[in-house]
Formats: C-alpha cells, structure tokens, sequence
C-alpha cells in the first residue's frame, strides 16, 4: 500500500481527535472564565490567556523548529485576525460573564456556524448560501431570540448586554472563519505557525492595553490560577493549533461545527460544577439555533419539489460528513 494511501486516512483520524480535543476545551473555558471572574477583572482574564497561550505557543514553534513566513502582506493579515478573532472577541466573552451563566455563553458560543455562514457569503463572498442555507441562517436568528426571552422583563437589564456581547464575539468568529478561507488557508503555513502568529500578534496588543484593561487589583486561589492557566494553556494555546489543523483540512465551515461540542460541555459543567440553572427557553433555543447550523451547513435539506414529482410534501435529508 502506497505512503498516499495510508496518508489521508491518517489525516482524518488526527484533524477528528483534535477536533473532539479543542471541542472539550473550549467547552471548558466558559467554566474556566467563570471561576477566573471571583479574583480578577474581565480585562485580566483576556489579558492573561492570551498571554499564555502565546508562551505556550511560542515553545512549540521553539521545540519544533518552524519558521515564520516573511511577506509583509501574511503579518498584515495577522494584524486584522489577532484583534477580530482574539483581541475582542476574548474581551467581550469576559465581560458578558459577568451578568451571564457559564452555560449560557457556551450555548451563543453555538451561534459561530451561522455567523460563519453570514460573514463567507455576504462579506468575503467565499462561500453561496444555497436556499436551505437562507432557511438554516433564519432558523438560528429565531433560536437566538427564544434563548434572550425579550417577553421576560429581566431579559432587558444588564442580562441583554451581556447576550448581546457573547454575540458580538460570535461575529467575529464567523468574520474571522471567512477571513482566513479567503486570505490565508491557500498559503503553506502549518497549523501551529499560523496559531502563534495569531495568539502572538494579540498578546502584542494585550500587553500595550495593560494600562487599560489589566491594572485592576487581584485575589488569587488555587482554583482561579488553575483556571487562568488551563483557560490560556490548552484553550488558548494547544486548542488553537488544532483548530487550525481542522481548518485546513475541512474548511471554515465543517470547522465551525466544533459548536455543536462546545455548548453541551459548558452547560454540563455550569450545572454540575457551579450549580447553574436554565429556564425553558435557553434549551429550546439552542435547539433551534442547532437546526439551523445544520440547514446552514448542508447537514440537513429542504429539496424544493420539482416539476412533475409525485411528492407534495417537505422532507428532511441528512448530508453526511465528507
């Protein structure tokens, strides 16, 4: 049997294994962000996971020996990633957690493929909504809006703000997904290169807003460090590699279905580990928002009836993973 041959089963058994492994961890990090929040500022929490994911990163580029690229125009990209996909969207994940549950930011965090779906279609233009994708991309803003329960008058406090801002996050994942499809996933950089330059290049602008975002007093217990490094460590370091690896070999938008893991890690451990509860509606909106991740990423279908088909009704089709 051919080296070719045995090469590409190989690939996808890896991009799988890291694709369950980031799915845990991150699923994880609403948690860790959580308990990190009892000692230390929203600002503190995005300032100190990047900056140890960057650590982590850069000696696994040290430890392997691999090269950056030089051409000006794949760091400029890099300037553009670093703050849509870290700088902000870390800030505003941090920040929401202070008037959110854990579980609760997991399950927006579940939004990203729909975002995905907008930003490669309408912004970058990489991608065509098919007319099942349209109904998947509705379908999900429907389950957006069940899961803020605007009927619920706490749901437009400080409840609403902090929803809005892990949705905030989740476009620019979408935007950051799409981004890269069109300017960097062509180019021969491996997985962890493109990860340190992107958890490298935010750190660069964490440790220039430390004035801003990381002067705040601090209490720290074995649980809050604990969490700060697993959260920068794994979920922000050796998670990221993966999830470039995965990028490249499914795609932005087979990628972004690492949401489907993530919610329901970060409500089981909301529940189980902070005691944190859901009203009716959260699920049920994440279950809409689920259907439509899998309309928008042709898992399932809406075949339009064509002419002279014996059939008058709708029917569900699953596509299956390539």
């Amino acid at each position: 049997m051919s080296n070719a041959a045995i090469s590409a089963p190989t690939r996808n058994i890896t991009a799988l294994l890291q694709f369950l492994g980031m799915g845990l961890i991150w699923g994880a990090s609403f948690l860790f962000m959580k308990v990190a929040l009892t000692g230390v500022s929203f600002g503190q929490v995005a300032w100190t996971r990047t900056v140890l994911g960057a650590v982590t990163l850069g000696v696994v580029i040290l430890v392997t020996r691999q090269r950056l690229p030089r051409e000006r125009a794949v760091w400029g990209h890099f300037l553009v990633l670093a703050a849509v996909n870290c700088v902000i969207p870390y800030l505003l994940f941090a920040w929401a957690e202070q008037y959110v549950s854990s579980s609760l930011a997991s399950i927006y965090n579940a939004t990203t493929p729909i975002m995905t779906a907008i930003m490669a279609t309408i912004a970058f233009r990489v991608e065509k909504l098919t007319g099942s994708q349209v109904f998947g991309v509705v379908v999900g803003i429907v389950g957006v809006l069940v899961i803020i329960g605007p009927w619920r008058g706490e749901a437009l406090t400080g409840d609403l703000w902090g929803q809005l801002a892990c949705l905030g996050a989740t476009l620019c994942y979408g935007f950051t997904y799409a981004y890269m499809r069109k300017f960097l996933a062509h180019r021969p950089i491996t997985g962890s290169t493109l990860a340190f330059m992107n958890i490298g290049t935010a750190a660069v602008y964490m440790l220039l807003l430390t004035p801003v975002i990381a002067w705040h007093p601090v209490r720290l217990d074995w649980a809050i460090v604990g969490s700060l490094v697993l959260l920068g460590a794994l979920g922000t370091g050796l998670a990221y590699v993966w999830n470039f690896n995965v990028l490249r070999a499914w795609g932005p938008t087979n990628a972004s279905t690492v949401t489907y893991i993530t919610p329901a890690v970060g409500v089981l451990l909301g529940v189980l580990l902070l005691g944190e509860s859901l009203t009716w509606n959260q699920p049920v909106g994440a279950l809409l928002v689920l259907a439509g991740i899998l309309f928008a990423q042709k898992r399932l279908k809406l075949p339009f009836r064509t002419p002279g088909s014996p059939t008058a009704g709708v029917r569900l089709r699953a596509t299956r993973l390539s």
